[in-house]
Order: C-alpha cells, then sequence, then structure tokens
C-alpha cells in the first residue's frame, strides 16, 4: 500500500477553482482504482496552501494510474482546467506506507 501526499501552492483568489479542480480528480483517481482520502482546504493560517492524499494498493498501480490518466478525456481536462484557470502556483508530491501495529 502506498498513499501520495500531495501540497499545493495555491492562489487565494482562485479558492473556488482549486476546490471544483479537486472534486474533479477524486472519482477519477477511484476510477483506476485509488482511494481518494479528500482534499484539504486552507481554513486557518495559511491561506495559500491545500493538501490532498490518496492511496493505491501499491506503487506499481500507482504508476499504471499515472499512465492510464495520460489517454483519459476526464484526466486530461482536468489537468486543463487547472491550467486554464490557474489554481495552482506549485505542487510538491511525496510517498507515504502506513505502519499498523
Amino acid at each position: 500500500m502506498v498513499t501520495c501526499y500531495l501540497r499545493y501552492v495555491i492562489d487565494p483568489s482562485r479558492l473556488k477553482e482549486f476546490e471544483a479542480y479537486g472534486k474533479m480528480w477524486i472519482p477519477l483517481v477511484e476510477k483506476f482504482g485509488g482511494t481518494h482520502h479528500g482534499y484539504f482546504l486552507p481554513s486557518e493560517g495559511a491561506n495559500n496552501i491545500a493538501l490532498a492524499m490518496f492511496t493505491f494498493p501499491s506503487l506499481a498501480e500507482y504508476e499504471r494510474y499515472r499512465q492510464q490518466s495520460m489517454d483519459d478525456a476526464a484526466c486530461q481536462a482536468a489537468f486543463k482546467y487547472a491550467e486554464d484557470t490557474r489554481c495552482i502556483v506549485s505542487y510538491e508530491r511525496s510517498f507515504f506506507r502506513p505502519v499498523f501495529a
């Protein structure tokens, strides 16, 4: 199991657009076999940082999702929406594995 953690720097004046972008991706990740844990938008503190997390059964499954998303019309539309609205300034991606008792 691998969880992808995304930390976004967003344009705070385009928060509604970023929220719409996040709502596009949740079902898309799930369509390709992942479990989305949601987008987390600014509330208190910094107004330009947002987070997202989703899990795939393995890194190989995540990589398959990445490859398939490049050919998926809905994924490409989501990428284009972010580009057109300029709601994302930058992002960084990290991967984690859980530890259970």
